[in-house]
């Protein structure tokens, strides 16, 4: 779960946006752990199979596996990036709610003042 502050009604319900960074993070969490599996997986295969067998098919295999831990690691990184800009965005619309009661608030007693 994240640590960062969490927009919320008077029912303390996340916000669609802080939701939409937990499920940010948790996938981001999975595609990390899918490349680190992937990576054990094909260092495995690397070894296994000797250098004279990694032709055709399995060298192609092999290859796609390389391609595909990049990937994933590009996914995550890009992940990461839309984590911290929900974040950011996060902490600004609490600092603006937090302004608006202020002011709210203010209104109320300068109201009250004049009646």
């Amino acid at each position: 779960m994240s640590a960062h502050p969490t927009l919320s009604s008077a029912c303390e319900q996340p916000t669609p946006l802080a939701r939409a960074l937990e499920q940010n993070e948790a996938a981001q969490d999975s595609v990390e752990q899918s490349a680190d599996e992937l990576l054990v997986i094909h260092a495995v295969l690397k070894q296994a199979i000797p250098d004279h067998v990694q032709i055709g098919e399995v060298a192609q295999a092999l290859q796609k596996t390389d391609e595909l831990e990049t990937k994933i690691n590009d996914t995550a990184l890009e992940l990461a990036q839309v984590n911290e800009v929900l974040a950011q965005e996060i902490d600004e619309r609490v600092d603006l709610e937090r302004e608006l009661a202020v002011t709210k608030a203010a209104l109320v007693e300068a109201k009250d003042k004049l009646t």
